[in-house]
């Protein structure tokens, strides 16, 4: 909600970018202990996510010019060097680079997705946390359940709205503890990459009914969000369906 905690001469410290900083910081940690615990490649793993962040970042902001697509037209610049993001093109794109990096280092890339994809869930967490904090995807007006943002945020001041952010940031630490649990100790945990698709699929499209922000794209009555939604939600159903099918084959092998 209050974005500028502190300033030091000429540098002001924003509570966005804190709670990123914190976000990767975490994914990075807890990527170590998931590759130390289940026998991939410590030592190089750090360059891997680093790698991943670095490509999720590009993907998201190429993603969100497409949807402002007329206004990187006429002004380029302004899109490039503003804020905007779309999460769903830096998760997609981070998983495509994933698969690249894999692909280069013959690693086993779904042995890597359903490892380290609680990950992801983690820094989301703390990301939607910063986006309370800038007032970013805030959510529809509500004198019920709203939250006044004060002046210089992202979000429109003078009326309460839904704080959407804290929602989704609950819903993304929610998704993390099932992931992380599932990997640790449950009993399919070549499942973990489909859970995180089903489950961050089906949250999304559900938040997005009371999202605020509606200038981010449609496709017909979808928002972009929601199109994307839809593909991801069934990437995740045909992953969950192929494992499954693998299972049975093994077993009736061995038997």
């Amino acid at each position: 909600m209050y974005n500028d905690w502190f300033t030091i001469g000429p540098v002001t410290v924003h509570g966005y970018g804190v709670m990123i900083a914190i976000g990767i910081l975490a994914a990075f940690w807890l990527a170590e202990k998931l590759a130390r615990n289940h026998g991939l490649d410590e030592e190089r793993i750090d360059s891997m996510i680093f790698f991943v962040i670095i490509f999720g970042y590009a993907c998201s902001k190429v993603l969100y010019c497409i949807t402002v697509f007329d206004q990187f037209l006429a002004d380029p610049l302004s899109v490039l060097g503003s804020g905007g993001w779309v999460v769903y093109g830096g998760v997609l794109g981070g998983i495509f680079g994933a698969w690249l990096w894999c692909r280069k280092y013959g690693w086993d890339f779904m042995k890597h997705l359903n490892t380290l994809i609680p990950c992801v869930a983690l820094a989301q967490g703390f990301g939607r946390i910063g986006c309370f904090f800038a007032g970013c995807c805030y959510g529809i007006e509500s004198n019920v359940l709203g939250v006044s943002f004060p002046v210089n945020s992202l979000c429109p001041v003078g009326h309460p709205v839904i704080p959407t952010q804290l929602i989704m940031s609950a819903g993304d630490f929610i998704i993390f503890a099932l992931l992380y649990r599932n990997v640790e100790k449950g009993k399919h945990p070549e499942n973990t990459g489909a859970m995180y698709l089903i489950l961050y699929s089906v949250g999304r499209f559900m938040i997005e009914f009371i999202r605020g922000d509606i200038n981010r794209g449609f496709v017909g009555v979808l928002s972009t969000s929601q199109f994307i939604a839809l593909f991801v939600f069934l990437t995740g159903i045909y992953l969950l369906l192929r494992g499954k099918n693998k299972s049975e084959m093994n077993q009736s092998t061995q038997v």
